[in-house]
C-alpha cells in the first residue's frame, strides 16, 4: 500500500469504524453490559474523527493559493484536534454510564456471543491500526497517526473490558463490570490529552525534532569545510510540511551567479534528505558585521530544539 494516499486511509478508517460500531453495539445489546457499552460509544467517536480526519486530509492537500501562500496543511492539526477533544467527551458519557451501573448493578446475558463479537471488533481495530501508523510515519501525516494511535488505544480498552465481562461471568461480582468502564474512561482521557498536547505543539510553530535538524546540520557542515558560514537556522512543522530557513554568509566577492548557485545546490540537498521541506536561504557576505546581527535567532532555534526533545 506505500503507494496510497493519506485519503485513502482515512476512508479505511471510516469503514473500519462502521463495523466496529456494528459488532460493539450488537455485543452491548445481547449482553446489557455497561463495559461494551462504552466500548460502542468510543467507536462511535472513532467514526466521527475519521470524518473530520477526511476533511482535514482533504484540504491539507489543496495547493497554496493567494490567501495561504505557505500551503493548508495545518488544517491536519484540527483533526487531531477535534479528536482529542471528542475522545475526551466520550470519557465523560462513558463515566456517566458506568457511575449508574456502580450504584445498581444490573446481570448480564448472552456473555459468550457478546464476547465474541467485540473480539472480532478488536481484531479490525487493531490491523487498521497498525495500518494507519505506518502510513502515518511513512507520510508524515500527524491525522494518520492520531487516528492510530485513538485505535490502539481502543484495542487496549477492548481488551480490558473483555477481561472485565469474562471476570464477571466467572465471579458473579457484576459491579466488575461499571468498574472496568471507568478504568477505560480515565485511559481514554489520557490519550485525548496527549492528542490535544501534540495539535497545541503543531499550532504554535514547534521546531523539527533534533534528529531531523541534526541531519540539516550535516549537510551544513559540509559546506563549512569550504569556508561557507551559517546562522539564523529555524525550522517549524505545519501538518506533513516542513520549514527551514537560514543564513548563507560567502566572500563578499562573489558574484551573484556563483551564490545563487551555492543556495540552490544546499536547497536542493536538504529537500531530497528531508522530503515536503520549504528550504529558504538568505544570502550575506562573510566580512560584513551587520550579516553576524541575526545570531540571535540561532540562539532561539538551539532553545526550540531543547525543549522539542
Amino acid at each position: 500500500m506505500r503507494g496510497r494516499t493519506a485519503r485513502f486511509y482515512a476512508f479505511l478508517s471510516i469503514a473500519a469504524a462502521v463495523v466496529t460500531i456494528a459488532l460493539k453495539f450488537g455485543a452491548y445489546l445481547l449482553t446489557g453490559s455497561v463495559g461494551l457499552l462504552s466500548d460502542a460509544i468510543e467507536s462511535c467517536v472513532n467514526l466521527v474523527a475519521a470524518l473530520v480526519a477526511l476533511w482535514a486530509l482533504t484540504y491539507a492537500a489543496k495547493p497554496a493559493d493567494a490567501e495561504h501562500a505557505f500551503g493548508h496543511s495545518k488544517a491536519e492539526y484540527f483533526s487531531s484536534g477535534a479528536e482529542g477533544m471528542l475522545i475526551v467527551v466520550a470519557a465523560i458519557i462513558i463515566a456517566i454510564e458506568a457511575w449508574g451501573r456502580l450504584l445498581h448493578p444490573e446481570p448480564l446475558t448472552q456473555i459468550g456471543l457478546g464476547l465474541t463479537l467485540s473480539l472480532l471488533a478488536t481484531a479490525v481495530n487493531g490491523v487498521v491500526a497498525f495500518v494507519l501508523l505506518r502510513a502515518g510515519r511513512r507520510l508524515r501525516s500527524i491525522t494518520l497517526r492520531a487516528d492510530a494511535h485513538h485505535l490502539f488505544t481502543d484495542v487496549w480498552t477492548s481488551g480490558g473490558v473483555v477481561l472485565g465481562i469474562f471476570l464477571v461471568k466467572v465471579t458473579g461480582i457484576l459491579v466488575l463490570d461499571p468498574i472496568i468502564a471507568l478504568l477505560v474512561a480515565a485511559n481514554i482521557v489520557w490519550t485525548g490529552l496527549n492528542l490535544l498536547r501534540e495539535t497545541g505543539s503543531g499550532l504554535l510553530d514547534a521546531a523539527l525534532p533534533k534528529e531531523e535538524i541534526d541531519i540539516i546540520s550535516t549537510i551544513l557542515n559540509e559546506y563549512k569545510r569550504q569556508g561557507i558560514q551559517f546562522h539564523a537556522l529555524r525550522t517549524r512543522i505545519a501538518g506533513m510540511r516542513r520549514f527551514v530557513s537560514f543564513h548563507i554568509l560567502v566572500p563578499g566577492v562573489w558574484t551573484v551567479q556563483q551564490g545563487h548557485d551555492l543556495c540552490e545546490a544546499i536547497e536542493l540537498a536538504i529537500i531530497q534528505a528531508l522530503p515536503l521541506t520549504s528550504v529558504t536561504t538568505h544570502l550575506e557576505p562573510l566580512e560584513d558585521p551587520t550579516s553576524w546581527n541575526d545570531l540571535e535567532l540561532e540562539r532561539t532555534q538551539k532553545q526550540q530544539v531543547e525543549n522539542n526533545k
